[in-house]
């Protein structure tokens, strides 16, 4: 296939003939010209990215963007912060056939007929170094074997613990390869109610996204492969059993509620240091070390004889289909996930191979659990298997939560299949 002409390549060409027209014309802005501001050669061509993100991480967004703004002149990009309204801002932005360029992505099922399939920029653009990147995580941005996001981001999800109260027990820190008795057991131990110290914090309202791992470490599964079952994999005894150990220990009182009505997030209880060990990737890294916690990271644990699966979330690029710069975006993706750019971000973790081993985040004991997990991350999510996950997501959401709230997994998960079978016809 020809290679594509690359965005700098047709700028510098455009540039060239705007300075030829103009060594021929001598000054031939027009009187209207001059009311705009000068000369109409030096429009400047606006990009358009749309980003989920606020704060320092945004911060960080319109730093690269000037950067690529520097590289490349004549070119704007106009970062757009949608926030807590992204998905509201993007689907109005679609209806309307007027979208950013570029934006971030996870949610390919739903904007999957919005966006620029990526199959033949990134096989034909050689500057991408497509090899350099972990390959496992371009499975979360194709559907139905077509390319739609290029990754930027990700996160696997670990095994967060306060060292301080491991100490106090008298208890060894944990290590990867241990068991979900062993973790069951420990945090019996780090439990002290005199205290209202608890051992684990439970999310009363769990997604059931970040569950999958857990389930399919224990050999269940919400859907089957094809993505057209739920019968005997969402309602499996394997499936049933991984999500009633979560209800077992709040029963047991190893484990706390957390981030329900009128109660902490499991952040905060852990920064107060009244949770001993919590679960989540890496969003919250950085503000349990800004909070005094002396923390460590270990890998999720494993059910007997079973090897462990993980979960990642991840952060992709995406072209609109309705894009009129689909070069300019191409070229501003590339700007974007190449190295000076992601050492740039810190609140997720580097997709490029090059820039783990520069850095050496696989060998650092707090980053190393991610990397491992990132290994152990290679089965398909249930909403990329099935475009109508959403209707039955929500009835597998209400099953989970009754759950921790004392109910039987296996019963609930049993209606929960009976209520969503509809969806799958």
């Amino acid at each position: 296939m020809k290679k594509r002409m690359s965005w700098m390549t047709l700028v510098s060409i455009v540039a060239l003939m705007g300075t030829m027209l103009a060594a021929c014309g001598g000054n031939g802005s027009s009187d209207a010209d001059k009311e705009k501001g000068g000369d109409s050669s030096a429009k400047t061509t606006t990009l358009r990215f749309a980003t989920w993100d606020s704060g320092d991480t945004l911060k960080i967004e319109q730093e690269i963007a000037k950067k690529f703004e520097e590289k490349n002149p004549g070119i704007k990009v106009q970062v757009e912060a949608y926030a807590d309204g992204f998905d509201q801002k993007l689907a109005a932005g679609f209806g309307a056939a007027n979208p950013p360029d570029v934006m971030y992505m996870w949610d390919f099922p739903t904007y999957h007929q919005s966006l620029e399939p990526l199959d033949s920029y990134a096989s034909d653009d050689k500057d991408l170094n497509i090899d350099d990147f972990y390959q496992g995580l371009f499975n979360y941005g194709k559907i139905e074997d077509k390319l739609y996001g290029i990754p930027a981001g990700f996160t696997t999800r670990v095994v967060y613990y306060n060292k301080k109260l491991f100490d106090e027990a008298g208890i060894a820190y944990p290590n990867d390869g241990w068991t979900w008795d062993e973790f069951q057991e420990i945090a019996q131990k780090l439990t002290d109610k005199s205290k209202k110290q608890y051992g684990f914090g439970v999310r009363a309202e769990n997604d059931t996204y970040d569950l999958q791992g857990l389930v399919w470490s224990n050999g269940g599964s919400f859907v089957s492969e094809d993505g057209k079952t739920i019968e005997g994999f969402m309602n499996s005894k394997e499936t049933a059993d991984a999500i009633q150990m979560l209800g077992d220990m709040i029963k047991n009182g190893s484990a706390v509620l957390t981030g329900g009505k009128g109660q902490q997030s499991g952040e905060d209880i852990f920064k107060a240091g009244k949770i001993a060990i919590w679960e989540s990737g890496i969003w919250p890294l950085e503000g349990f070390r800004d909070a005094g916690i002396d923390v460590g990271t270990v890998e999720m644990p494993a059910f007997p004889g079973k090897p462990v699966k993980g979960i990642l979330a991840e952060s992709a690029l995406s072209i609109a289909k309705d894009s009129k710069h689909k070069d300019l975006a191409w070229e501003f993706i590339k700007f974007y996930v190449s190295d000076e750019a992601i050492k740039m971000r810190v609140a997720d973790l580097p997709v490029r191979v090059s820039v783990v081993n520069e850095l050496k985040k696989d060998q650092d004991p707090l980053y190393k659990p991610y990397y491992t997990m990132l290994e152990r991350s290679d089965n398909t999510p249930a909403f990329l298997l099935n475009l109508k996950w959403n209707e039955v997501n929500r009835q597998l959401s209400a099953a989970v939560e009754s759950v921790m709230f004392g109910s039987s997994a296996q019963e609930v998960l049993n209606q929960a299949v009976k209520d969503s079978e509809r969806y799958l016809k």
